[in-house]
């Protein structure tokens, strides 16, 4: 089985690559929602989170894009759960040639080292980007942070989707990088 990371920063469209991807089959473990669903479903684990950063819960999200010290506590906490759970759900997709795991900072966190075959990227212009997190409820403020918490390492991506234009547009893209005869999946299928 294939293991591609579809990674991006926030507003680059990475999560409408994937829901591309989905829709012709390919099983997509989105880090994101499987993370949240860790918080709930893994006995103690809000509460651990709370004592080692000193604060509620609730009051997560906003910390840690805004503190680099707090962020990396909480990976050290969540991350090997996050790989373990993936590990655990890529084992149960046993009929799929490919899976997908979608998350922004991926690349640049060590304990993932190795556990994809391949990496594609997803871009869009800064402007872009922040439109689309205005769009979903963000201030302008919180946006900015969240963007600039995130960077993604180009030169680990064996491909580039560039989210510039229609959803179209964007779909003939992941098209081309996933399904097309010279596409990027066939240099691992020739291995």
């Amino acid at each position: 089985m294939l293991t591609i990371i579809v990674t991006g920063g926030i507003g680059s469209g990475k999560t409408a690559v994937c829901a591309l991807l989905a829709r012709r089959g390919i099983p997509v473990y989105d880090s994101d929602s499987r993370t949240k669903a860790l918080y709930d479903s893994v006995p103690g684990l809000k509460e651990k989170i709370e004592a080692e950063l000193g604060i509620s819960f609730s009051g997560l999200a906003k910390l840690i894009f805004s503190n680099s010290e707090a962020r990396e506590k909480l990976e050290a906490i969540v991350y090997p759960l996050v790989k373990a759970d993936f590990e655990a759900w890529r084992d149960a997709q046993k009929d799929a040639p490919l899976v997908v795991l979608e998350s922004a900072i991926i690349l640049s966190k060590p304990i993932f080292d190795g556990i994809a075959d391949g990496v594609v990227a997803v871009t869009a212009p800064d402007d872009v980007r922040m439109e689309r997190l205005i769009s979903r409820g963000l201030t302008e403020e919180d946006a900015r942070h969240r963007m600039a918490s995130q960077s993604i390492d180009l030169s680990r991506a064996g491909a580039v989707i560039h989210n510039d234009g229609t959803l179209q547009s964007l779909s003939r893209k992941v098209s081309r990088v996933f399904f097309g005869k010279n596409s990027y999946i066939c240099k691992f299928e020739s291995k």
